[in-house]
């Protein structure tokens, strides 16, 4: 018969091996799985660094192929608006290298800029736009009748913007007096909505330039709409003028990017042409080309986002 005393040994007896096997156990299983994760870190950064390396090819291949670009540009412009003029509107994301840049191509295409306005945060803000449509209103030329279907802000702006400062398709002249703009443009800008440096004349065709949407605004309903703002204020220039190019970098061209929204209207699509790659060579040489089609009649969209039609004019997408 066992006693409690060999019953109680053998039982701690049992527990004594238990924990030796599991110390055992653990350690030959956390020196595996410590050696596992060891290699795996390992073959995590060499895909790193080759990922990298990659990245770093195609950056060089795209920053030669922009220097190419920027050689032949102006041969290849050359004579594309030969003698027209055109208005350049930026929003407040825009770049000023893209802006700079733009300057130069419309020059070498034969062109000539009659004067820069930049959107403040006031205007593409929809919290702004009842204040907006207000002094749009009060400032309307005698003789201007804004279309109809112009309500929303972008669009009111822009159709009273273009009726100032676009030139008449028909005859190239003016559409308003030199003291309807001023009154117009300085109200503007004592309303906080646009600013402007020295004198801003008509122009045949108009540029508005665009960024990148801010990630952390996109969410949010009054500004996550300031795309919209910017591509109805386009279409509103564009049916007062003979054309106007819509163009941005990259990310204008998803969610809801002033690109984006254009793209995704039939209406507006067909009307004014997109460009999604202004950050790039090959992206600025067609907002020149992009102009000349608008004065044709013709509308595209160009760059490599989503909704592109093709890389630029006269090339099909890849």
């Amino acid at each position: 018969m066992i006693s409690l005393r060999q019953h109680a040994i053998s039982i701690a007896a049992i527990f004594v091996a238990l924990a030796v096997g599991v110390f055992l156990g653990s350690g030959v299983l956390s020196t595996g799985l410590v050696s596992g994760l060891r290699d795996d870190k390992s073959q995590l950064e060499r895909d790193l660094e080759q990922a990298n390396q990659r990245a770093n090819a195609l950056e060089l291949q795209l920053n030669s192929a922009d220097g190419f670009a920027a050689g032949v540009s102006a041969r290849t412009l050359r004579d594309t608006l030969p003698g027209n003029t055109v208005l350049v509107v930026t929003t407040p994301d825009s770049d000023p290298g893209d802006v700079e840049a733009l300057d130069r191509v419309i020059g070498q295409a034969g062109g000539a800029v009659t004067g820069r306005l930049a959107l403040t945060e006031s205007f593409v803000d929809a919290t702004g736009g009842d204040r907006l449509r207000t002094v749009v209103n009060n400032v309307i030329p005698a003789g201007v009748t804004l279309q109809t279907g112009a309500v929303d802000q972008g669009s009111l702006a822009g159709d009273l913007l273009g009726a100032i400062l676009q030139a008449n398709p028909e005859s190239g002249q003016p559409q308003g007096t030199p003291e309807e703009r001023a009154l117009a443009l300085d109200t503007l800008r004592g309303g906080g909505f646009l600013t402007y440096e020295g004198a801003v004349e008509p122009a045949q065709l108009a540029v508005v330039l665009t960024g990148e949407p801010d990630p952390e605004q996109s969410s949010d309903g009054a500004t996550g709409n300031r795309g919209a703002v910017v591509a109805r204020f386009a279409a509103g220039l564009d049916a007062r003028g003979s054309g106007v190019v819509l163009a941005g970098r990259p990310g204008s061209a998803h969610g809801n990017g002033a690109v984006a929204v254009a793209r995704s209207d039939s209406a507006l699509s067909s009307r004014v042409s997109t460009v999604d790659d202004v950050d790039r060579e090959s992206g600025r040489i067609t907002v020149p080309l992009a102009l000349q089609e608008q004065l044709g009649g013709g509308a595209g969209r160009y760059g490599t986002g989503p909704g592109a039609a093709a890389v630029t004019v006269g090339v099909p997408a890849g």
